[in-house]
């Protein structure tokens, strides 16, 4: 173990400043309806069938909500903060359905930092193709902390 090389950790807070943004585009694939679909046990006719999803007012299958918030969380995970990081609250809304095949363009940013408390608050906000908000919510996040040496760890009880 000693040695041994540790994934590299996300931004710890005191690297973190208010402005700080991150910005990414994710396409819904089938794949991805199918594996969340797949996990949840969700067989809602709303997400996946054609001919009553075409009965409603939205015209066609749409993507869970769920799904989206599972984006925006791994954009946090691994991006901003970054690996180590984790969602202690969220507050999501989602004012217009996304569509299967859609692009997605989602934009976190860091609006307040509480150092005491070890959380940040994050903005996401994200637009579909045509520009219209799909995603708008915010989040506070624990950054990753910083690891103990493991040696020095492993030789404090031999002092």
């Amino acid at each position: 173990m000693i040695g041994k090389r540790r994934r590299r950790l996300g931004k710890l807070i005191n690297e973190l400043e208010i402005g700080d943004s991150y910005t990414a585009t994710r396409t819904i694939e089938d794949r991805d309806l199918l594996l969340y679909l797949g996990l949840t046990d969700d067989s809602n006719p709303l997400y996946l069938q054609h001919d009553y999803a075409s009965q409603t007012p939205y015209n066609q299958p749409i993507v869970p909500s769920v799904l989206l918030y599972g984006m925006v969380s791994s954009i946090i995970s691994m991006h901003l903060p970054g690996p180590g990081s984790h969602i202690t609250r969220h507050e999501m809304f989602f004012p217009k359905s996304v569509h299967h095949f859609s692009e997605v363009n989602f934009n976190i940013e860091i609006i307040a930092i509480d150092q005491t408390a070890h959380q940040v608050t994050m903005s996401v906000v994200a637009y579909d193709t045509d520009g219209d908000e799909v995603v708008q919510g915010k989040l506070n996040v624990c950054p990753a902390y910083e690891p103990e040496s493991i040696t020095g760890q492993s030789l404090e009880k031999f002092f």
